[in-house]
């Protein structure tokens, strides 16, 4: 029988005043890159200890429920989380290859939303319902390697697509592989994001 782990980190909540200074960051990042074209560089000593810990980030942006783009980082964990959290918040605006760079006009509109991660840990299965059944619904973000194809969902789009199946499915496609693509050779690991706001 496969042996798994749970993602048995300890998992930090924020209080409410780290979640606004990260808020906030990530905004001031956005108005910067408006202004400048170019990343807010920050010293991560300005921020509180919980803010300077490795960690990795996403933010999503939405306008009116649509998506307006969606960035973020799984290999820059020695990156403290207010400096990946300026950088990735620049990207997510300007740079996501879905999206034209965001517009001064639209700032008003755009609903924020940042995604701290854990660090990931390898899944062991021996099967693809052996896989499936150790997913944790509404909890699990995953990513899934396979050779040269690589994709990530985070645990909030469980809100879009709540039957497992589903989101797995939908994460080979991301990934750039067929719905009922399997091999020997595919990684998947998962970690779990705490959601600001």
């Amino acid at each position: 029988m496969p042996v798994f782990s749970l993602n048995t980190q300890k998992i930090m909540s924020f209080t409410p005043e780290q979640k606004e200074a990260l808020l906030q960051l990530a905004w001031k990042s956005i108005r910067h890159g408006m202004e400048r074209h170019e990343p807010l560089e920050i010293d991560p000593d300005d921020y509180p200890p919980e803010l300077r810990e490795p960690r990795c980030v996403f933010v999503t942006l939405e306008i009116e429920g649509e998506l307006r783009g969606c960035m973020g980082t799984l290999d820059e964990w020695e990156k403290p989380l207010a400096a990946n959290l300026a950088r990735i918040a620049y990207v997510a605006a300007f740079s996501d290859p879905r999206f034209p760079p965001l517009r001064q006009d639209e700032l008003k509109k755009v609903d924020l939303h940042i995604s701290a991660l854990t660090r990931p840990e390898p899944m062991s299965f021996s099967s693809e319902s052996d896989l499936l059944s150790q997913i944790r619904p509404g909890v699990d973000g995953l990513i899934l390697q396979d050779g040269c194809h690589r994709g990530t969902f985070l645990p909030a789009v469980w809100e879009k697509l709540p039957d497992k199946r589903d989101f797995w499915t939908h994460l080979k496609h991301k990934a750039g592989l067929p719905p009922d693509h399997w091999s020997d050779r595919m990684k998947v690991q998962r970690y779990t994001a705490e959601s600001i706001p």
